[in-house]
């Protein structure tokens, strides 16, 4: 459908403005959330983040994108809180105790959204309890900690710990990253999972899911 390899390519360019316009002309002419989503959407994000696995771009035009398919999706939300679209799972995503830094985070929330998955951003700065308390309101299949100091990473630790001791461990996938993060210290912590970057959490999120 041209509509839709149109809405795709504006989001690759990361032209927010008409991505948000198509949006509109392809709900007026009535076609289905689903199809929005995967056609233009989701396949826009995956040849992004297969760009970006291969160099072609960085983290800016990753976000340049991610921003227009928020400007999309912004138009397509009064649809999906109405219950018209399915979601694919519920994570919770934040950056852990004592660390400010949002973008790989945040790219990663507006990735997953735009992949079809319902998205509880906790911000930054998240302690322990706060992780756990979300848990329990939300009841997520995945929760995803982020850290970008190595100061930080403790709290990591600390985040795990109280998740597994609150009964609700075997309910939850808990997904960590970050610059300071490596897969080695993913095991040590008992984490579920690691991604070096947002695109490669997509894929994990994903994999975990299924």
């Amino acid at each position: 459908m041209k509509l839709l390899n149109e809405i795709q390519q504006a989001t690759i360019d990361g032209r927010a403005p008409e991505v948000a316009q198509l949006t509109q002309q392809a709900l007026d002419e009535v076609m289905s959330l689903d199809d929005i989503i995967n056609e233009g959407f989701i396949s826009a994000m995956s040849i992004i983040g297969e760009k970006f696995k291969n160099n072609e771009i960085f983290v800016p035009e990753m976000l340049i994108a991610a921003r227009a398919m928020k400007a999309g999706l912004k138009v397509l939300e009064p649809l999906m809180l109405a219950g018209e679209r399915k979601y694919l799972g519920k994570i919770i995503i934040g950056t852990v105790k004592g660390d400010l830094h949002d973008i790989g985070k945040n790219l990663l929330g507006m990735m997953l959204q735009g992949g079809g998955y319902e998205v509880i951003d906790l911000g930054v700065d998240v302690t322990p309890d706060k992780f756990l308390a979300a848990v329990k309101e939300h009841q997520p299949q995945v929760v995803g900690l982020s850290a970008l100091l190595t100061t930080t990473m403790p709290f990591m630790k600390e985040t795990v710990k109280v998740l597994g001791e609150s009964g609700l461990r075997d309910q939850i996938k808990i997904l960590v990253g970050g610059a300071p993060i490596s897969q080695r210290f993913a095991d040590e912590i008992g984490a579920d999972g690691y991604a070096a970057d947002a695109g490669s959490a997509v894929e994990l999120v994903k994999a975990v899911l299924s």
